[in-house]
């Protein structure tokens, strides 16, 4: 895409949608850093129905801690890789009690360092909870950037590295839910909207999927 296509791009999205924002429930910076590790390879959906009662009663990591792996697990088994997981956050949990004073770091290479901590949350953390402007690239934004071209790429890397390149300042904040919630509800996996797409002509993706037909009596 050329830089003004970019530019067109981001300012449609941002017509459509002026303030996205990520669809994962917290409380605050911690339980948001808890949502987030949860929420690999699981929706959000399904991490927020496991976590509205869990966050009612624990909101911080010696409470985390407190309540322990066992009855973590209790409250989180509907998600995938429940097990996992669980050692991850009760491990983060007292990782940031014993290093950070109970306080999530404003930093991604110390966010990258917890366990079950990646690239991608350390991403999400350091944009939603500390106005960063970092690019998540989760399965949606690889989809949409390499579909449309806007930040072709072969890995998360190669991808979050174009959108570093292109991504002009008045969008770099908002960036990445713009094309996360693109991906989820218009640039769907199996089968794109593409008719009803905002920025359907600017995207090299082909062939384009036609509107649904009309059933008739």
């Amino acid at each position: 895409m050329t830089p003004d296509q970019v530019v067109d791009l981001f300012s449609r999205l941002a017509a459509d949608d002026p303030a996205p924002e990520t669809e994962l429930q917290s409380v605050n910076t911690y339980t948001l850093l808890v949502a987030v590790v949860l929420s690999a390879q699981a929706t959000d959906a399904g991490v927020n129905k496991a976590t509205r009662d869990l966050f009612a009663d624990v909101r911080t990591p010696a409470q985390m801690v407190a309540l322990g792996e066992d009855g973590l697990k209790r409250h989180i088994r509907t998600i995938g890789l429940f097990n996992t997981k669980a050692k991850n956050v009760i491990a983060l949990s007292q990782a940031l009690i014993d290093e950070h004073g109970g306080e999530v770091p404003a930093d991604r290479d110390a966010l990258e360092r917890l366990p079950g901590v990646g690239r991608k949350t350390a991403n999400v953390v350091m944009n939603v909870a500390f106005g960063a402007e970092t690019f998540a690239v989760d399965t949606h934004i690889f989809r949409v950037c390499n579909r449309t071209g806007l930040a072709p790429g072969k890995t998360p890397a190669k991808v979050e590295a174009g959108l570093e390149a292109v991504v002009p300042g008045p969008f770099r904040l908002h960036a990445h839910h713009w094309l996360i919630l693109h991906g989820r509800y218009v640039c769907k996996a199996r089968r794109p909207d593409c008719w009803r797409c905002s920025i359907a002509d600017l995207c090299r993706f082909e062939p384009k999927t036609p509107a649904p037909a009309l059933k008739t009596a």
